[in-house]
């Protein structure tokens, strides 16, 4: 595995001359210089909608082809199964609608409590509508695991969607997803994934994943606000969404309503070729994207373990929730006596953004039954250092000895 040159990376970021050390990157990366000027360059064209007569309108087409091909050898799936969206909760809105048409009395849905909101409330909602009964996947508070326990009872010959992330937004929890999918597909029902953190971190494989739906957000890996949902094109073939009569019946642009942002494509496209370039050489881009996250993986686990590490001699002051065996590098705290939002406002003090909240990760936070309104979510990227690292213990221990216990 090649080195990953840090210093080389960070460079290609212009907000890292901000002096912020930023560990929000759950909530949405730095951008780099490329992806901007990806989006400038197609934003001023020449730029038309889509066609082929001049090279404003297959500037157009070429942009949609090379997103499609981009986000296929992300995510390990087929070019014509890749949905644009605007954000992945509009994408689960939308599908919730489409395949909620064939839902009734006596179905069944099943979500988890380690899941964002945007993967909970989509389906509850759409499975009220159609009469169906909505099941629960339990959280464990003590391990931040899953409780699979009964896995075989809530998923069962009713149920005909499981929905559950791949990784948690809020405690970086990664669930066994393989085994989940698994389970409801020997009953016939369909698996969606969240894979929105996920997917910041770790190689994405939709079929090695064995799941049916899978959806992204380019900003949480370096790109533009936008979303990206894999499916393979049989199945999209199945699914019928109300749309315009005139628009295409084609998939996946029969999901994808009006006229598509290319510039934004272009933008998340360029985040993809940034990654690739992190490994320069291999038989493919997809090849160099798995060589360069395991490069991410093992820069972001050593700083998830240098922070843990300085937690620790913290003591009492720091109740860290993140405790699952296979986890992310994102860190859920809070802290004895003090509220996480006044520690959070501390740190941004020192120029350290650490942001307290829930994140959406509504049910999850509700589970944990803490004593507080909101958490501390410390969450690496991969242009973190290891000076960033040490500027955030240094704040925060400056922070708690500073803040007086309530």
């Amino acid at each position: 595995m090649p080195a990953f040159d840090l210093d080389s990376f960070r460079s290609g970021f212009p907000s890292l001359k901000s002096g912020i050390a930023y560990f929000d990157g759950p909530g949405g990366t730095q951008t780099p210089t490329r992806v901007g000027e990806a989006i400038a360059r197609t934003l001023t064209g020449p730029l038309s909608n889509r066609g082929g007569s001049l090279v404003s309108q297959t500037n157009a087409e070429e942009t949609v082809r090379a997103f499609r091909s981009a986000y296929a050898d992300l995510l390990g799936a087929d070019p014509s199964g890749m949905v644009y969206g605007r954000s992945a909760t509009q994408l689960t809105y939308d599908f919730s609608r489409h395949l909620a048409k064939g839902w009734g009395p006596g179905d069944q849905v099943v979500v988890t409590r380690l899941d964002h909101d945007s993967n909970v409330r989509p389906w509850i909602q759409a499975a009220t509508r159609a009469g169906a009964t909505v099941r629960w996947i339990d959280l464990d508070p003590q391990t931040s695991e899953l409780d699979l326990s009964d896995l075989d009872k809530v998923v069962n010959e009713r149920t005909r969607l499981v929905a559950v992330t791949a990784a948690s937004n809020l405690l970086g929890t990664k669930p066994p997803v393989r085994a989940i999918a698994d389970r409801a597909h020997t009953v016939g029902a369909l698996v969606y994934v969240d894979a929105v953190h996920f997917a910041a971190h770790e190689v994405v494989d939709l079929r090695e994943m064995g799941v049916d739906f899978l959806v992204c957000s380019p900003y949480k890996f370096l790109g533009p606000h936008c979303a990206v949902l894999a499916a393979s094109p049989a199945l999209l073939e199945t699914i019928h969404p109300d749309k315009l009569l005139p628009s295409t019946d084609e998939v996946p642009e029969r999901f994808e309503f009006g006229t598509l942002p290319y510039e934004i494509m272009a933008g998340a496209t360029e985040a993809v070729e940034v990654l690739a370039d992190l490994a320069p050489t291999g038989p493919s881009r997809r090849a160099r994207l798995v060589a360069a996250h395991g490069m991410i993986a093992a820069h972001e686990r050593a700083l998830r373990e240098r922070v843990e590490a300085g937690l620790a001699t913290l003591g009492g002051d720091v109740a860290l929730h993140s405790r699952a065996a296979e986890r992310t590098p994102t860190l859920f705290m809070t802290f004895p006596g003090r509220r996480s939002l006044d520690v959070s406002r501390a740190l941004a003090e020192r120029d350290v953004l650490a942001p307290a909240g829930s994140f959406y990760a509504y049910e999850t936070f509700a589970r944990l039954g803490l004593d507080d309104d909101a958490g501390l979510r410390v969450g690496m990227a991969p242009y973190v250092s290891e000076e960033d690292v040490d500027r955030l213990l240094t704040a925060l221990s400056s922070a708690l000895g500073d803040r007086p216990r309530s």
